[in-house]
């Protein structure tokens, strides 16, 4: 990893329902700059590392920072790396979990609001959770992450086989 490469690490969770459709838990971003839109401003929970942390351990921090609990136990699926629009690359894994989102206990951070008014506010890093299909969280999150839930979906749906799948 280069001293001057921005990277992330997150963590998808998802969960399977009867005839292997998939849901995936994703958060709405807070602050000021997100607050009244849905569209491209949700996100994987997910932060960034330095040279002196592995990916998975950031990935794993990120989540309890943002949600508020451990990252839940089971199995990892790497789903790869995606380069985003500014340049940061961002690394994600799946694990099939099923928790409530109103049980998050959201992280925050401060920030200078209004810009220039010198008063210092605390927001949520995250706002609020969803458990959403593809379909929806493909409206829903940054342009940049929709590529790791088609990554989820493609393995899930293989994971289901042929039949139970309706073809889209």
């Amino acid at each position: 990893m280069s001293p001057n490469e921005r990277r992330s690490a997150g963590l998808l969770l998802f969960r399977t329902t009867g005839d292997c459709g998939l849901e995936v838990l994703i958060g709405h971003m807070g602050g000021p700059f997100w607050a009244g839109r849905e569209s491209a401003a949700w996100s994987i929970p997910k932060g960034e590392y330095g040279p002196e942390e592995e990916a998975a351990a950031a990935a794993r921090r990120e989540f309890e920072e943002e949600f508020g609990h451990p990252a839940p136990d089971g199995a990892w699926v790497a789903l790869g790396e995606s380069r985003q629009s500014g340049g940061k690359i961002v690394t994600v894994w799946a694990v099939e979990a099923d928790l409530d989102p109103a049980a998050a206990v959201l992280g925050t951070f401060t920030m200078e609001w209004p810009r220039g008014s010198g008063v210092q506010r605390e927001f949520p890093e995250i706002d609020r959770f969803a458990w959403c299909t593809p379909e929806v969280a493909a409206e829903r999150l940054v342009k940049g992450q929709r590529v790791f839930v088609d990554r989820l979906r493609d393995l899930v749906t293989g994971r289901c086989g042929p039949s139970a799948h309706d073809g889209s």
